[in-house]
């Protein structure tokens, strides 16, 4: 995996980096083989209360390698051996699991863009809870350039963050867009000269949080993105009333009385 992807896990706090840094990092069937092992294991991982996703080298993720695109042009999948009309996991394909995997984690995924962030590049860095960019990097949703659309869960996810004529608009397009753009649409949490550490200090921030807290919090924002109100005002009362009397709440409660840290239990 670490040919293509490297992960540590320091603090309770995971941090996933892309490594195909001579490729800028674009997605070849080991990159997304190794990205989908990588939040497997995070996934089932109960030490591991926030995860930071980024880049190394001159960008966060380029997109789809090219050479998997030229492939499409003799008759070949995007994918080697994975057939993309399947749901082969759960509501998503293979590609689109790549993505929507990061949503469903159970902890908050922080990404750290730099360079540029293109295609399903782009679409992975939608698939974290917050996105810190740097300053100079670019973005775009690309696939229209390429004669494609955005089949990684894209769609899905910039309807829930920027207005339905910009998603639109940047779509047909294909337009190469700036991070300053990003922030004004909503797809940028925040822009920092160093969005690597600004992402680990919010992840570390978070880890210090009642895990089992934001763990709640997560599920019921997921779920606030595809229900109904009673649902989701149902879903409130259901994670409170579970959290109430729990060792982490009686934790949260007397170190701010004590003003000391908190000692949390396993999540």
């Amino acid at each position: 995996m670490e040919d293509r992807v490297r992960l540590t896990i320091v603090d309770d706090v995971a941090h996933v980096r892309l490594n195909r840094p001579d490729k800028m990092n674009a997605l070849d069937p080991a990159m997304f083989e190794a990205l989908i092992a990588a939040g497997t294991e995070l996934g089932a991982r109960k030490d591991v209360r926030a995860v930071v996703l980024s880049g190394e080298g001159r960008a966060f993720c380029a997109g789809l390698d090219l050479d998997r695109l030229l492939a499409t042009t003799r008759g070949e999948s995007l994918i080697p051996s994975v057939d993309l009309t399947q749901r082969s996991h759960d509501m998503a394909n293979y590609a689109q699991h790549l993505v929507w995997l990061w949503r469903e984690l159970p902890v908050p995924v922080i990404a750290a863009v730099h360079g540029v962030a293109l295609g399903g590049g782009f679409q992975l860095a939608l698939g974290a809870d917050l996105r810190y960019l740097a300053p100079v990097t670019k973005l775009g949703v690309i696939e229209a350039g390429w004669g494609l659309v955005p089949d990684m869960a894209g769609t899905q996810l910039m309807r829930h963050l920027a207005r339905e004529d910009v998603v639109r608009e940047l779509t047909y397009t294909g337009r190469v867009f700036s991070a300053g753009e990003a922030l004004a649409y909503g797809f940028a949490t925040g822009l920092a000269d160093d969005p690597l550490a600004a992402a680990l200090e919010v992840a570390r921030e978070i880890a210090g949080r009642s895990p089992d807290a934001v763990r709640a919090a997560k599920r019921l924002l997921n779920l606030a993105a595809t229900s109904d109100v009673a649902t989701g005002l149902a879903a409130e009362t259901a994670e409170q009333a579970a959290l109430l009397g729990t060792p982490n709440h009686v934790e949260a409660v007397r170190s701010n009385l004590e003003n000391r840290a908190p000692r949390w239990s396993q999540a």
